[in-house]
């Protein structure tokens, strides 16, 4: 086969996921997939059709691109939403096929309303508020207007929102901030609300708020991370199992990264091993090498401090990782051989390589690692 590792999806892990998700939304709560960043790494083309198949009908998107790979695999009857980029000349097209975007500034709006005349059909605008963040959304000069805009042509505005995100619901330190940010979002709801008009649904909550701070789940949440099977951090974690005495582990990692032995050989005490000279073997070594490198997604930075699964037994990266390949130290362990399964990220036998301790060793958190992952890297689905 033409690939040099494959990434496994796991169908009843993210069955699993989504209905743990469910268990703390509030009764109502709407549910809505953000795959962005090629679903967290997990593949859109993959991913989607999977969580239509465990329920999900509505996603969100960062980009128009995001939104054209959604639209030609999904159901006719799902939703979706753009939250960040889409260029003027694409509202045409969002609005013909009725997906839903985040409109954070007047231009976007007028051009909205522009694109829905021309074509004689609503755009399906969501109002995003600036409450703290500093990156997108109308202030309350501006949100004026747009309210304006949005009240005086309701045949072509059709209001599906109003929201904003939070900065850093996912760590305790940033408590002060977010809680301004509500406030703010409540007071900027009022005075939407004081002029006569109402959104279908009101929205704020990533994976992090609606456990920390569940009041933000309102009507909506955009839930990523979770989903796939990780804590938007550690401290999230902790949180939620000690508010809910939960023994256990109730996520199930849904993707796994494996590769196979391409060679193995003998290298004698004193030898470098790979480029330069930042391993020195100081026994006779058994090596394998491994066809993934960092044009893989698997970092430079591992050199020399990654892990990785062979045999059932964790093994050291050992030398530079190259663009193409590693090198991996499996001296003590009997017969490896060519075409041997390596796992970089997942399980093997009884032990586990989470992405989480793989972004650890590399620097980056969850949600860079697994956006890393190459697309042309092949998917799978199984279970």
């Amino acid at each position: 086969m033409f690939q040099t590792s494959v990434i496994e999806i796991s169908k009843s892990a993210l069955k699993q996921n989504i209905s743990f998700i469910k268990q703390f939304l509030y009764d109502g709560v709407k549910f809505s997939s953000v795959v962005k960043g090629n679903a967290y790494g997990h593949g859109i083309e993959i991913f989607v059709p999977l969580a239509e198949d465990v329920g999900v009908k509505h996603f969100s998107v960062f980009s128009a691109d995001e939104a054209l790979r959604v639209k030609n695999i999904c159901k006719a009857s799902t939703q979706l939403m753009i939250m960040g980029y889409i260029d003027n000349e694409e509202l045409k097209w969002a609005i013909e096929n009725e997906i839903e975007f985040y409109v954070f500034d007047i231009d976007r709006l007028q051009a909205a309303l522009l694109a829905a005349k021309k074509i004689n059909k609503k755009a399906k605008v969501h109002v995003e508020l600036e409450t703290g963040m500093n990156r997108t959304g109308f202030e309350s000069l501006t949100l004026k207007n747009a309210v304006k805009i949005i009240k005086q042509n309701k045949e072509f505005i059709s209001f599906e929102g109003v929201c904003t995100h939070y900065a850093g619901a996912e760590s305790i330190a940033n408590y002060v901030r977010v809680q301004s940010q509500i406030k703010k979002f409540h007071r900027q709801k009022k005075s939407i609300e004081a002029e006569g008009i109402k959104p279908k649904l009101y929205h704020t909550a990533c994976s992090a708020a609606s456990i920390t701070y569940p009041k933000t789940q309102m009507d909506m949440v955009r839930i990523g991370i979770l989903q796939y099977g990780y804590w938007p951090t550690r401290e999230t974690f902790i949180q939620y199992i000690h508010k809910n005495s939960e023994p256990n582990e109730p996520l199930q990692r849904v993707l796994s990264w494996k590769s196979k032995v391409m060679n193995v050989k003998e290298i004698k005490t004193g030898e470098f091993i790979g480029y330069g000279t930042t391993y020195l073997a100081q026994s006779d070594k058994k090596i394998a090498t491994v066809p993934v490198g960092y044009s893989h997604g698997f970092s430079r930075s591992l050199s020399n401090v990654g892990r990785v699964l062979i045999h059932g037994q964790r093994v050291s990266v050992i030398g530079i990782v190259n663009m193409s390949l590693m090198t991996i130290d499996v001296t003590g362990i009997d017969n490896v051989q060519k075409g041997d399964e390596v796992v970089m990220i997942g399980r093997q036998d009884d032990l586990e390589i989470s992405v989480a301790s793989f972004s650890e060793l590399s620097s980056q958190v969850n949600y860079e690692t697994l956006t890393r992952l190459p697309m042309n890297i092949p998917r799978k689905v199984v279970d």
